[in-house]
């Protein structure tokens, strides 16, 4: 099984790929979708929305993962977060991903075993349990800790 896990922004969505084997958990690949700062928001989400399509019909996942909407203090970065979420979400949708939300403190506590882990914590346990060597940044780790959360979840539910 392939899951795909999405950390969306409306100026960078971090996606991470994962495949579950007799072996464990694998990387099938990771990266972000960042588009132009200086074309309209509405470009931006399209944008976002045909890399999630294209990407979609290239690894053809069978499930995503995204982080559910947490609440900050700004509240236009907010709706413009939520956006970014809808747009990967239709994405999934038009695709036939079913699509699986966990929050934030759900995520780490499923990768790092502390709900309240920081980013960097985060960070490198993903690589731990991936076998990464590579630098990742964190909008990456966080879509591949979301796709890890999903398949350990996955794995007690069936």
């Amino acid at each position: 099984m392939i899951v795909l896990g999405v950390d969306p922004g409306s100026r960078t969505t971090g996606y991470g790929l994962i495949e579950r084997t007799t072996r464990g958990l694998t990387c099938a690949g990771y990266g972000y979708v960042s588009p132009p700062p200086n074309i309209p928001f509405y470009e931006r989400l399209h944008s976002i929305f045909q890399s999630m399509v294209d990407l979609m019909k290239q690894f053809n996942p069978e499930e995503m993962a995204v982080e559910e909407v947490f609440y900050a203090k700004n509240v236009k970065s907010s709706l413009k977060l939520g956006h970014a979420r809808g747009a990967v979400m239709i994405a999934a949708v038009q695709c036939g991903v079913k699509i699986f939300e966990y929050s934030p403190l759900e995520i780490k506590k499923a990768v790092v075993g502390y709900g309240r882990a920081s980013k960097n914590q985060v960070r490198s346990m993903v690589k731990v349990i991936l076998g990464l060597k590579e630098d990742l940044g964190y909008d990456t780790s966080d879509a591949l800790a979301a796709a890890i959360c999903h398949a350990n979840w996955a794995q007690f539910a069936r």
